[in-house]
C-alpha cells in the first residue's frame, strides 16, 4: 500500500493522456492483485506458515536418528555417529538439529538435514570462549535458538550461560564460572548449575538456575534478575520470591510470554505469567495406580498450546492438552522405554525430536499412522553389548583389590516391609561391608542425572554416577551425618538443623577410589549397573579374586495346576500329570552359593529353563535345546515381573520368610527386559512316560546336576484313579481338660 500511495502522488506531473493510461493500468493491476486465488492454490491452513492443529493423543512411532547406544564421541553419518550425554536439542529454520552433548564430549554438535553429524563448537572440558574447537564447555545441557540462529547454552558445570553463533563463535552471556547466586550485570552475575534455558521473541533469555531453585532472566541490556523462587527448594505458588521450586530443569516460553517450567524435583509443570505470578499446571499426574508425571525433565510447546513433556521416572513422553488432559505419546509399551528423555524439539512438518541422554541416542517421534511399523528393540535404550565401565576389577569397599563376600545377586525375589515378599526383583549385586565403613567409587565417572541422590535417611539411600549406582549408604557423609566433601556433597538442613537432603550437581566428577559415603544399617553395598529398565548383571563388571566353582542346588521340582496346587499322585515311581490339564506350571526350588560364602548364605540363580525328554532320554521335538525362560541379565522395569518369575512362598528372611527360598516358575518367561506368563500344554503330547529336565545355572556357568530330572506319567484324566481318602486317626484324650 505504501508503494501504491507513492505512485499516486507522482501522477500529477504526467500529461492528461498519459494520466488516463496510467489510471487504467493501476485499476487493472489492483484488480489482478485482489482476485481470489485459483482453486488449485493451497488453502491457508495447508501452508507451511500455518501448521496443522495438534491432534490430541496422536499415536507415535519411535525411530532412531543417530547413536548406537554406546557412550562415545564420533562425528560422521548419523548411523555411525556416537554420543556421550546428548541433552538439549534445538532445530533451526532449515531443519538442522543442534544437540548439547555433555559427558565426555562437552561439545555443541550439529545434525545436518542430510544426517551428517559434525561439531559446531567445543572440545576439551573447561571454560573458554573462542571459535569452534577453541571454545570449551563443562557439561552443556539446555539449548535455545533465537530468531537470528544464535544458540544459548546452559553450561551447567561452568555455572554460566553461553552464546554460540551459527558460525560456531562462543561467548559467555552471563556467569563467572563459579557457583553462587548474584543478580546484576551479566559479567558479575552468578548461577548454580543451570540446566534449562529458553529465549522469547524479543530476545530475553530465561534460565532454570537448577541448584539455586530459581528462575532467572537475562534482559537485552545484560542485566540478570531473579524472576521467581525462594532461597531453598520448596513448593509454593505465588509471585516472585513467594513461589517455590525444586531443581527446575527445563523451560519453554509461549507466544503470549508465559514461561513454562519443568519443576523436576516437585514432579510438576509450573507457569510464570507476564505479571510474574507462578501457578501449577499439572503435578503427580496418574494413569491408573502409576504416577506418570514424576520427574519432568524436558519441555516443548506447540503454537496451539499443547505441551510435550519428557519424564525420566517412567521413561515416557507425555502430551498435555491446553486443558491439562494428558496422553502417553511414547514409552508405554515394552521395549519403548527411554532412560533419560532430556531434550524435546518440535519439527515444523509435525512430530518431535528427542534426546535420550543415558541411552546415548537421538530419536524422532512421528505419527504412527503415516509411518507404520514397530521399533526395533535394539534401537532404543543403551546397547545390550555396550562395554562395561572401566573398573579394573575394583570392589566398592576397602580393600578394593581383594575378594569380598557376595550376599545378594541379580534377579532374586525381594520383598517390601509392608509384607509382600515378592515386591520386586533384585537389580544389583550386594557386597558385604560393615556399618559405617566407606563406600568407594569403582571407576572414574561424571554425574549426569540432575537428581542423582535419593532416599536420604532411608535404608534405600543411594547415589547414581553415570551407569553405576551405589545404594544402602549415607551419601557424602559419615555416621554423624557430617559432610565428607562439601565441595561435591551439599547437605541441606531444615531450620532445626536436621538433614533434609544431599545434593550432588550434574557434572560433578569422581575418580576411582573416591569416598562416596558410608554404609548404613543394611551392612552391605548394593551395586547396580544400568538404569531402571536396562539394568545389567553387575557380575559382568569383573571383580578381582572373585571365583565361583559351586554349582546351584535343586531342592525340588513340582508340577502345579492352574490354582498353584502341586500334583502329588505317583505311578511306578513317576509323577502323574493329567493330559489336557490347563495352566500347568513347572516350579523349581533352587539356590546357589559362590566360593567363600558362609554356609547359611543362599543366593539366587542367573538362568533357568527346561527340556522335555522322551522315555529313552532323547529330547522331544522342539526341545532339542533347553528353553531358557528365566535369564536375569536385564531386569524388567515393571515389578509385576517378580510374581511371574517366582511362585508363592518365595522370599528371603529379612522380609518375613522363615527361610530363604527361591521357587522359580520356569514355564513363565523373564528375560531381556521383558516378561510373560506361560504354561505347559500337556495336550500337545500323547499319553506316556516322559522326563522333565531342569537346567539351572549360575552366572559363572556352573550347572546343577543333582535333582534336575523329574520322571512323569502323562495320563488321560479318565485313566487316573482318584486318590484314596486319608485314614482317620483317633485323637488321644487330653488329660488336662
Amino acid at each position: 500500500m505504501a508503494k501504491q500511495a507513492s505512485a499516486l502522488r507522482r501522477w500529477h506531473v504526467l500529461p492528461p493522456a498519459a494520466l488516463v493510461a496510467a489510471l487504467l493500468l493501476f485499476i487493472l493491476f489492483h484488480k489482478s492483485t485482489t482476485q481470489s486465488p485459483p482453486t488449485s492454490a493451497p488453502k491457508p491452513e495447508q501452508t507451511a506458515t500455518q501448521p496443522k492443529p495438534t491432534a490430541a493423543g496422536w499415536p507415535a512411532r519411535i525411530a532412531l536418528v543417530s547413536g548406537d547406544g554406546i557412550d562415545g564421541l564420533r562425528d560422521g553419518p548419523a548411523a555411525q555417529a556416537r554420543w556421550s550425554d546428548p541433552w538439549g536439542i534445538a532445530i533451526d529454520a532449515h531443519g538442522a538439529m543442534y544437540v548439547a552433548d555433555a559427558g565426555g564430549s562437552n561439545r555443541i554438535r550439529r545434525i545436518a538435514s542430510d544426517g551428517v553429524v559434525s561439531t559446531l563448537a567445543g572440545g576439551r572440558e573447561g571454560f573458554a570462549d573462542g571459535i569452534g574447537a577453541a571454545a570449551m564447555f563443562h557439561t552443556p545441557s539446555g539449548l535455545a535458538l533465537d530468531k537470528a540462529g544464535n544458540l544459548f547454552v546452559a553450561d551447567t558445570g561452568n555455572h554460566a550461560i553461553r552464546k554460540v553463533t551459527p558460525q560456531g563463535a562462543v561467548t559467555t552471556l552471563a556467569g563467572t564460572g563459579t557457583a553462587g547466586w548474584r543478580d546484576g550485570p551479566a559479567a558479575q552475575a552468578q548461577f548454580n548449575g543451570p540446566i534449562g534455558v529458553a529465549v522469547d521473541a524479543a530476545g530475553k533469555v530465561y534460565v532454570a538456575d537448577t541448584y539455586n531453585d530459581l528462575i532467572r532472566v537475562i534482559d537485552l541490556d545484560g542485566m540478570v534478575t531473579t524472576l521467581a523462587g525462594g532461597d531453598a527448594p520448596g513448593y509454593a505458588d505465588g509471585i516472585g520470591a513467594a513461589a517455590g521450586f525444586d531443581t527446575p530443569c527445563a523451560l519453554a516460553v509461549d507466544a503470549a510470554g508465559t514461561l513454562w517450567v519443568a519443576d523436576t524435583g516437585n514432579g510438576a509443570i509450573r507457569r510464570i505469567a507476564r505479571d510474574d505470578k507462578v501457578d501449577t499446571f499439572a503435578r503427580a499426574t496418574m494413569l491408573g495406580d502409576k504416577v506418570l508425571l514424576r520427574r519432568p525433565l524436558s519441555l516443548a510447546l506447540t503454537d496451539d498450546g499443547y505441551l510435550y513433556v519428557g519424564d525420566m521416572a517412567q521413561g515416557r513422553v507425555l502430551q498435555f492438552a491446553p486443558d491439562a488432559q494428558m496422553a502417553v505419546l511414547a514409552g508405554a509399551r515394552d521395549g519403548e522405554r527411554f532412560v533419560r528423555p532430556a531434550g524435546i524439539a518440535l519439527v515444523a512438518a509435525g512430530g518431535l525430536r528427542l534426546t535420550d541422554a543415558a541411552s546415548h541416542r537421538v530419536h524422532e517421534l512421528v505419527p504412527a499412522a503415516t509411518t507404520p511399523g514397530v521399533p526395533s528393540p535394539q534401537s532404543i535404550g543403551p546397547a545390550a553389548d555396550a562395554p562395561p565401565p572401566d573398573t579394573d576389577g575394583r570392589w566398592p569397599v576397602r580393600p578394593q583389590n581383594v575378594r569380598h563376600e557376595i550376599v545378594g545377586t541379580v534377579g532374586e525375589a525381594r520383598g517390601a516391609y509392608h509384607g509382600d515378599a515378592l515386591d520386586h526383583l533384585h537389580d544389583g549385586l550386594d557386597i558385604h561391608n560393615n556399618v559405617g565403613a566407606s563406600v568407594l567409587a569403582i571407576a572414574d565417572a561424571k554425574v549426569e542425572d540432575p537428581l542423582p541422590v535419593w532416599g536420604v535417611g532411608e535404608l534405600r539411600e543411594g547415589l547414581s554416577i553415570e551407569a553405576l549406582s551405589y545404594i544402602h549408604m549415607r551419601v557424602g557423609r559419615n555416621l554423624k551425618d557430617e559432610a565428607l566433601d562439601p565441595a561435591r556433597f551439599q547437605l541441606l538442613r531444615d531450620a532445626a538443623g536436621a538433614l533434609e537432603r544431599v545434593r550432588v550437581r550434574r557434572g560433578t566428577r569422581f575418580s576411582a577410589g573416591d569416598v562416596l559415603g558410608t554404609t548404613n544399617a543394611m551392612a552391605h553395598v548394593h551395586l547396580t549397573w544400568g538404569d531402571w529398565g536396562y539394568t545389567r548383571n553387575a557380575l559382568a563388571l569383573g571383580f578381582r579374586d572373585f571365583v565361583d566353582h559351586v554349582p546351584p542346588r535343586i531342592d525340588g521340582v513340582q508340577i502345579e495346576d492352574a490354582d498353584g496346587k502341586a500334583f502329588a499322585q505317583k505311578r511306578r515311581g513317576r509323577l502323574v500329570v493329567p493330559r489336557g490339564a490347563r495352566g500347568v506350571a513347572i516350579v523349581v526350588e533352587a539356590w546357589d552359593q559362590v566360593d567363600g560364602n558362609e554356609a547359611r548364605r543362599r543366593l539366587g540363580l542367573h538362568s533357568l529353563g527346561y527340556q522335555l525328554l522322551d522315555k529313552d532320554g532323547s529330547p522331544l521335538p522342539g526341545f532339542e535345546q533347553p528353553r531358557m525362560t528365566l535369564v536375569f541379565d536385564r531386569i524388567p522395569a515393571d515389578s509385576a515381573a517378580t510374581k511371574v518369575a517366582y511362585a508363592a512362598n518365595s522370599g528371603i528372611t529379612v522380609y518375613g520368610s522363615a527361610a530363604t527360598r527361591f521357587r522359580y516358575v520356569v514355564t513363565n518367561t523373564v528375560r531381556d527386559g521383558n516378561f510373560a506368563t506361560g504354561s505347559w500344554r500337556t495336550d500337545q503330547l500323547p499319553a506316556g512316560d516322559y522326563t522333565v529336565r531342569i537346567i539351572a545355572s549360575d552366572y559363572a556357568g556352573n550347572v546343577a546336576s543333582r535333582g534336575r530330572d523329574l520322571p512323569i506319567a502323562l495320563m488321560e484324566p479318565a485313566d487316573i484313579a482318584p486318590p484314596k481318602p486319608a485314614r482317620k486317626t483317633p485323637h488321644a484324650k487330653n488329660s488336662n481338660r
